[in-house]
C-alpha cells in the first residue's frame, strides 16, 4: 500500500533533515528549486537563481544526485534552436521524499581525524593538515575547468569563496586596503575544530591550494579563528 503523500509541513521538515545532513542551507534551496518543476533544472538556471559561479551549482546538483534525491536527464536542443550539446537536467524522484535519514557518519570520521591529528604533536599535525587541505584544493580548483583560471586575485578570491560555501563554510571575500581576506561564517567541522584547532590548517591549506590553481602561488594567513573564540574566521591573502 502506497504512502499518503506528505503535507508540506512534513515535506520541509524532510527536506531540512536532509539538509542538515548535508550540511549546506544553499542546497536545501535548490533541491526545493528543482522539485518546484516536473521537467527538472540545469546548473546555468540554478546559477542564475541564486547567483553562484556554474560549477559551483554543478556541484551541488551532483551531491544531490549522488545522494540518490535527484535524477540526470540529457534533452537536445528543441527543432530549429540550432544544433548543441545536450542539456542536462536534474529531476527529483517523485513527489514525495522518503523520511529516512542516513546517520552522519561524517560526524565519526571528523572526530577520529581531530584525534589523530592531535596525536601527532602540533607542528606535524598542522603540516599534515594543510597539506592535505592544498592538495584537495587544487582538486576542486581543477574540477571547476580550466575556464574557472582567474586574471586578479580578486576574483580568483571570489571563485574560492563559492566553492568553500558549496562545502558548508559560508564564505565570501572582503577587501581592507591592500588586503584581501577570505571570510567564513560558519566551520563545517563543527565542535571537532573547537577541540582541535590544528584542523583550521585544512581550511589554510584548501584556500591555499585553491588560489594557487585559479591564479598563481598566493601568500595566505589564518587572523581569526571560531576555533579560538573568534567570531569568525578569517583567511588574509597578500
Amino acid at each position: 500500500m502506497a504512502a499518503p503523500p506528505l503535507s508540506p509541513t512534513e515535506f520541509s521538515s524532510a527536506v531540512t533533515a536532509i539538509t542538515s545532513a548535508f550540511g549546506d542551507p544553499t542546497r536545501r534551496e535548490i533541491y526545493l528549486f528543482a522539485h518546484s518543476t516536473e521537467i527538472g533544472v540545469t546548473a546555468t538556471e540554478v546559477a542564475e537563481r541564486f547567483e553562484l559561479h556554474p560549477n559551483v551549482a554543478r556541484h551541488h546538483l551532483d551531491k544531490l544526485a549522488a545522494g540518490g534525491y535527484v535524477e540526470i536527464t540529457t534533452a537536445r536542443p528543441a527543432s530549429g534552436a540550432g544544433a548543441g550539446r545536450p542539456s542536462k537536467r536534474y529531476r527529483v524522484l517523485g513527489g514525495d521524499m522518503a523520511l529516512e535519514i542516513p546517520v552522519r557518519n561524517d560526524e565519526v570520521i571528523i572526530r577520529l581525524l581531530g584525534r589523530a591529528l592531535t596525536e601527532l604533536g602540533r607542528e606535524r599535525a598542522e603540516e599534515l593538515a594543510e597539506e592535505i587541505g592544498t592538495e584537495y584544493g587544487i582538486e576542486m580548483a581543477e574540477a571547476m575547468g580550466p575556464s574557472a583560471a582567474q586574471k586578479s586575485v580578486r576574483t580568483a578570491l571570489h571563485a574560492v569563496a563559492d566553492a568553500l560555501s558549496a562545502h558548508g563554510f559560508a564564505a565570501h571575500a572582503e577587501r581592507e586596503g591592500d588586503t584581501l581576506h577570505l571570510v567564513a561564517e560558519h566551520c563545517p567541522f563543527g565542535e571537532t575544530a573547537v577541540a582541535n584547532p590544528v584542523m583550521c590548517a585544512i581550511d589554510r591549506g584548501m584556500v591555499r591550494g585553491m588560489l594557487g590553481s585559479l591564479y598563481g602561488e598566493t601568500s595566505v594567513d589564518l587572523q581569526s579563528s571560531r576555533s579560538q573564540g573568534d567570531d569568525r574566521c578569517v583567511t588574509s591573502v597578500e
